[in-house]
């Protein structure tokens, strides 16, 4: 993935504080109804420009964002300890901007229903780390915050991550994220979006969702 322009975001004083009593199911619906409305408003422009710094289109981050969604619903539901699943998702390539958010509306349903339903000692295989539901249910909520970001600024649309999402997620998959920042400036450069003051932006990063 190449490195996405520089940025920088102001940020308020004070450390990202942990997560407490986090409902993850209602979080995932949260930050996907929030990215949806936005997508929404730059449905009618050109969705073949490329998103923010990534080499994939509007259209095929959207496309990421299904399959990363359904990817995660399904490893939660088989919890394979050594692979991925074998289902792959995508959106209709023929359909309209707003028809293909509704199916990205579909997987995130789809996965905060399973992580309501999932047993919290049930554990499923990812690269960054074997995960319970709730690790499950933040990269999801990663994935949603920094792509919409990365859409939005092609689309000439003023948007960030909300702030508890952000740092539930951050609490959950980033033990390194730096303290005295604002959430979602913190997620933004987690992952490789922004700098921060006296803080390069990072070109290579990972999120880290093993469990016990």
């Amino acid at each position: 993935m190449s490195a996405v322009p520089e940025t920088v975001l102001p940020s308020p004083p004070g450390p990202v504080s942990p997560a407490t009593a986090v409902s993850w199911p209602g979080l995932v619906s949260a930050v996907a109804g929030e990215c949806l409305a936005v997508l929404l408003q730059g449905a009618d422009q050109d969705w073949s420009r490329r998103a923010g710094g990534l080499d994939w289109t509007c259209r095929q981050t959207l496309d990421h964002l299904a399959l990363g969604l359904i990817g995660y619903t399904g490893l939660l539901i088989a919890r394979p300890r050594d692979r991925y699943i074998t289902l792959f998702a995508s959106l209709d390539p023929h359909a309209s901007v707003p028809a293909c958010l509704e199916g990205l509306g579909i997987a995130a349903s789809m996965l905060s229903a399973t992580v309501r339903d999932t047993a919290a000692d049930v554990r499923a295989w990812h690269p960054w780390g074997h995960s319970d539901a709730a690790g499950f249910a933040a990269m999801g909520v990663v994935e949603l915050a920094v792509h919409t970001y990365d859409i939005t600024r092609t689309l000439g649309l003023p948007w960030t991550p909300p702030g508890e999402p952000s740092t539930a997620a951050l609490a959950r998959l980033f033990p390194d994220a730096p303290p005295g920042h604002g959430p979602s400036a913190t997620l933004l450069w987690c992952t490789g979006r922004i700098s921060l003051p006296g803080m390069p932006r990072r070109t290579e990063w990972q999120w880290y969702g093993g469990t016990a």
